[in-house]
């Protein structure tokens, strides 16, 4: 039996048993013997292995429960110091919740239906969104079966949900040290470097959501790229797998950025809807996108063959064929001033051969946007040979996906001139266009905008109205 059972604190709560211990730390279930409900008692003892920082966490969790009001979060009831036959200390007593554990429920053999899953998910979402909309926002930081308590099913719902434990709790914005806190399997790589968002949250509650959905802690199932690969280990509609993929992405750039918007996005899924709103591509589009959680691709296929080239291509050769012959004759007749010749004919052969390799390329080439977790790059392919990529960009450095739709600037000489429609994606200083004149239609670039919007997570600036930009000319 533990020391401290049986104790009174305060003179008003008696220790009746012990429901938990950590280093430092132990926490009771009590008897509050002026009101006679059941609370839960947090003790933190000065020991041989006490730290400044568990006492910094310790009131952090003080404070922050005082300032909570959430029927699904313990209340705060009372703080003062204490001295035990275990030594002085600091009490921390909260309300009483009577419910088991998710990690009791699953050891007990209990397991939980997708419609379950999806409300656990939902009901700790608004539990998460109310700790993130708190001003300053909480990150909980230790989102876990045992932290997550579930009391007995009622109806169609697997039971009333509350979040425990706020001990590894940090307020946003706070100038204190970040201490490195969590549960490994659970805790998302950005918590290791003592860097704590709301999407951070996000992907704790995902694991957790992985670990009742397969049985299995997440630390032991099979990764790739820090990601947890969990599909083939469920029977899960591709929509929650796909949600489940999104919202534990390694990468916060490519995670959900709020409860709410992975509460909408899981709303999708119980719509039979991908989470990831995709635009519907048009209607006889050659254009290709690969839309991943790793890699959005968009591959621009040529313009294929003009019935006109039939015309075109033999006066090309005709013309060219002069330009050929005269510099063969040249060469026949070599002599001195032949050598004064030569690069003049060799440059009219290459510029009359102009057209011919621009016909040749505009029906040949593919363009390649990829952007990754850690790049965006853009090159051209001919006949299957890809080139050394035109233009790269860190893909942190993406600010904005900019869609133009008409747009008209004056020239150095006042000349009105019309812009094609064009989607320009900003990278710093530098920029991607993919216009109407690289064989896209406005439809298109409606589409490849919304893509890009989406996988970006950048809204969609628009620029519709005719401006006047006095230009240098010959450029924008």
């Amino acid at each position: 039996m533990d020391q401290l059972t049986i104790k009174v604190l305060r003179d008003r709560y008696r220790i009746q048993s012990q429901l938990g211990r950590q280093t430092g730390r132990r926490t009771f279930l009590a008897n509050d013997l002026q009101t006679g409900l059941s609370v839960v008692v947090k003790l933190l003892l000065f020991g041989s292995n006490f730290s400044w920082d568990d006492l910094k966490l310790f009131e952090r969790e003080a404070e922050v429960l005082k300032a909570l009001n959430h029927p699904a979060i313990p209340k705060y009831l009372d703080y003062f110091d204490v001295e035990t036959e275990l030594g002085k200390g600091f009490a921390l007593i909260q309300t009483y919740i009577e419910a088991r554990s998710l990690q009791d429920w699953m050891q007990s053999g209990r397991t939980f239906s997708e419609e379950e899953l999806k409300v656990i998910a939902k009901e700790l979402l608004k539990i998460l969104d109310y700790l993130h909309c708190h001003h300053p926002p909480v990150m909980h930081r230790d989102i876990k079966p045992s932290n997550i308590l579930l009391d007995n099913r009622s109806g169609n719902s697997p039971g009333q949900m509350y979040l425990i434990d706020f001990g590894s709790v940090q307020m946003a914005m706070s100038s204190e040290t970040r201490t490195i806190v969590g549960t490994y399997g659970y805790t998302p790589p950005e918590q290791f470097g003592g860097q704590t968002t709301p999407t951070s949250n996000l992907y704790a509650l995902g694991a957790m959501l992985i670990y009742l959905a397969t049985g299995q802690h997440p630390d032991k199932l099979p990764q790739r790229e820090m990601r947890i690969l969990f599909e083939e280990k469920v029977n899960l509609s591709p929509y929650l797998i796909d949600w489940l993929k999104w919202i534990t992405e390694p990468s916060m750039d490519l995670r959900l950025k709020s409860a709410k918007q992975a509460l909408e996005a899981l709303e999708k899924c119980s719509l039979g809807e991908r989470p990831l709103a995709i635009a519907t591509k048009p209607f006889g589009s050659k254009v290709q996108v690969t839309n991943t959680r790793q890699m959005l691709e968009i591959l621009i296929p040529p313009d294929g063959f003009d019935p006109v080239l039939i015309f075109v291509i033999p006066f090309a050769i005709v013309w060219n064929s002069f330009i050929v012959m005269g510099f063969f004759s040249a060469f026949a007749t070599w002599n001195f001033g032949g050598w004064f010749a030569a690069p003049l004919l060799i440059w009219l052969l290459i510029d009359g051969l102009k057209p011919i390799w621009s016909i040749i390329f505009t029906w040949l080439w593919k363009m390649r946007l990829r952007i990754t977790q850690s790049e965006i790059s853009q090159s051209w392919e001919i006949l299957g040979l890809r080139c050394l990529p035109v233009f790269t960009a860190t893909r942190q450095n993406i600010t904005k996906v900019e869609l133009i739709r008409l747009l008209y600037q004056n020239d150095s000489e006042g000349n009105h001139v019309a812009v094609h429609a064009q989607i320009i994606i900003w990278a710093g200083a530098k920029k991607i266009s993919l216009s109407h004149g690289d064989n896209l239609t406005v439809p298109e670039l409606d589409w490849l905008a919304q893509n890009l919007s989406s996988w970006l997570n950048l809204p969609i600036t628009h620029s519709s109205r005719i401006t006047m930009v006095r230009t240098k000319k010959g450029g924008i």
